[in-house]
């Protein structure tokens, strides 16, 4: 099964001149996502996470069934006003726009080894910011997991020398 068939690409979504990569199709399709969330696990067991870090929405897709596949607990990113303890909070640019992150204080903790998920590596300005969260409660962000990096957008580029693994190259 080739997960990258699944994957439907819309011009001009949000706005003119973007290439939206929909991946509700893949979604739908049982075995294209069982076989990524699979192959997104055997490439980053060997970062041996200890907590999955993912923002929502489509970030959590992935995440919550990594953590479940590794036996690592969640931690959601979510948008201002949506976490009903203290949080800690990072703003970020997009490609499109910007916006800011939040995660409860207490979610992570020093011993941590922070593996970031999340849909797409476009610009990198969302895995940077949840990256800056994790870091601030002296976790050590282990990775990032990703399952498609928009490579002529050089996202990797802003996230230094921690390991990247994307299942798919666009």
């Amino acid at each position: 099964m080739d997960i990258e068939s699944c994957i439907r690409k819309i011009p001009d979504y949000p706005k003119k001149g973007i290439l939206f990569y929909d991946i509700t199709p893949m979604l739908g399709n049982g075995e294209a996502f069982r076989r990524a969330i699979d192959a997104m696990y055997e490439q980053t067991k060997d970062l041996r996470p200890t907590k999955i870090v993912s923002a929502e929405a489509r970030g959590f897709i992935f995440g919550a069934p990594l953590a479940l596949r590794f036996g690592i607990g969640f931690v959601p990113i979510r948008k201002p006003g949506k976490l009903p303890h203290s949080v800690l909070s990072e703003s970020y640019d997009l490609e499109y726009g910007s916006n800011t992150l939040c995660m409860h204080e207490d979610a992570l903790t020093a011993g941590d080894r922070a593996l970031v998920v999340d849909d797409v590596l476009a610009t990198g300005g969302t895995a940077q910011a949840m990256a800056r969260l994790a870091s601030q409660k002296g976790a050590v962000v282990a990775g990032f997991a990703m399952l498609m990096e928009i490579d002529a957008l050089k996202g990797r580029e802003k996230l230094g020398d921690i390991p990247v693994r994307s299942l798919l190259h666009v």
